[in-house]
C-alpha cells in the first residue's frame, strides 16, 4: 500500500535517477489526469526542451511499428537512448490502449537505452491523446534525447501528429496513389519525410511519381519532403531514413523553423489547458441552485441567453 502512496515528486525524481518503473507510474499518472498530472506537468516543463520528437503516422497497415522499431535500432546503433510513445486505439470497454507494450517492438524490451510506452486515444478524433504532450514532456524531462510517437493513424484527422512533433515522417505503401491524391491536402501539409514501406513490393515507383508529382504542384517553402523507400522488417532504407530526419532537424534548427513549431505548440497546448478549466467551471456552475432557476427564466423568455450567462458568470 506504500507504494501507492508515493508522490509525483518523489516519483518524479526517481524517474530522473533512472528507475523505469517510476518513469511508468508518472505516464500512468499523466494519463489519468486530474491534480497528480498538473503537479507533474508543473515539475517537467522546466526540466524539458532538450528531446527530439519524431511523429510517424500512416494508414493502418503500413508497417509503423515495425519501421519504428527499426528506427530504433539505428539510433541505438550509435549509442542515442531513445522513447517510444505509441498511441493505440482505446479499448471501448476500460478505455485503456488495446496494444499493450509488450506486443511492441519486442527486439527492444531488454534495452535499457530503450523506453517504449502504449497510450490510449480515449476516443480523441486525432489519434493523438490529450495526455500525449504532457508524457512526452515527462520523457523530455528524465532525458531522452529522441521521443518517437507512433499514431494509430485512423484517417484525414491524423495530421494532428504535426502539431506534436519536430519531425513527421507520413508512411504510405505501394499501390496507394489513389489515397495519395484524396489525402494530398492533408499530406502535404504535415509530411516533412515520406516513406514508402514495403517497397519490396509492385507499385513502389508509382507511389514514389505520385508523391512527387504532388510536391511539384504544391508550395513547400524552403524544405522539399525527401521520399524516401524502405522495407523495414529487413532494415533496408532505414539508414537513410535516419539520415533525413537529421537533415531536417539541421534544416529547422538554422532557420529558425523548429522555435516557431514549439512555439506554436506550447500556444495549442496552453488554449487547450485553459478551455478545459474553463469548461470545468462551467460545468461547476451548471451545478449550483441558482442555475435551475436561470434556466427556467431563459424558457419563459423573461431573459435570454447571454444575458443568462452574464448573470451567472456575475458579469
Amino acid at each position: 500500500m506504500a507504494r501507492r502512496d508515493v508522490s509525483p515528486d518523489d516519483l518524479l525524481t526517481q524517474a530522473l535517477a533512472g528507475q523505469r518503473s517510476s518513469l511508468a507510474r508518472l505516464l500512468s499518472l499523466v494519463e489519468r489526469g486530474g491534480e497528480p498530472a498538473r503537479a507533474i506537468g508543473r515539475r517537467t516543463h522546466a526540466l524539458g526542451g532538450i528531446a527530439y520528437t519524431v511523429g510517424l503516422t500512416g494508414a493502418p497497415g503500413a508497417g509503423k511499428s515495425t519501421l519504428t522499431s527499426a528506427f530504433v535500432a539505428e539510433l541505438r546503433a550509435t549509442g542515442e537512448r531513445v522513447a517510444v510513445l505509441a498511441i493505440d486505439p482505446s479499448s471501448p470497454f476500460t478505455g485503456g490502449a488495446i496494444l499493450g507494450d509488450r506486443v511492441r517492438m519486442g527486439d527492444h524490451v531488454l534495452d535499457d537505452g530503450v523506453f517504449i510506452r502504449s497510450m490510449a486515444t480515449r476516443g480523441h478524433l486525432g489519434g493523438l491523446s490529450l495526455a500525449a504532450p504532457e508524457a512526452v514532456r515527462v520523457l523530455d524531462a528524465v532525458g531522452y534525447p529522441w521521443v518517437l510517437v507512433e499514431t494509430v493513424g485512423v484517417g484525414q484527422v491524423e495530421v494532428e501528429v504535426a502539431g506534436e512533433a519536430d519531425t513527421t515522417v507520413v508512411v504510405v505503401n505501394p499501390g496507394w496513389g489513389d489515397a495519395v491524391q484524396a489525402n494530398k491536402a492533408g499530406l502535404m501539409e504535415i509530411a516533412d519525410i515520406f516513406v514508402i514501406n514495403k517497397a519490396d513490393r509492385p507499385g513502389a515507383s508509382e507511389a514514389q511519381r505520385d508523391l512527387e508529382q504532388m510536391m511539384d504542384l504544391s508550395s513547400l517553402g524552403g524544405w522539399r519532403p525527401p521520399v524516401l523507400e524502405t522495407v523495414a522488417s529487413d532494415g533496408r532504407g532505414i539508414a537513410e531514413l535516419v539520415a533525413a530526419v537529421r537533415d531536417h532537424r539541421a534544416h529547422v534548427e538554422q532557420t529558425g523553423e523548429l522555435a516557431t513549431r514549439r512555439q506554436a505548440r506550447l500556444t495549442a497546448e496552453l488554449q487547450r489547458i485553459l478551455a478545459e478549466r474553463l469548461l470545468a467551471r462551467a460545468r461547476a456552475v451548471a451545478e449550483t441552485p441558482s442555475f435551475e432557476g436561470v434556466v427556467a427564466d431563459v424558457v419563459a423568455r423573461r431573459i435570454d441567453p447571454w444575458t443568462a450567462t452574464d448573470q451567472l458568470l456575475g458579469e
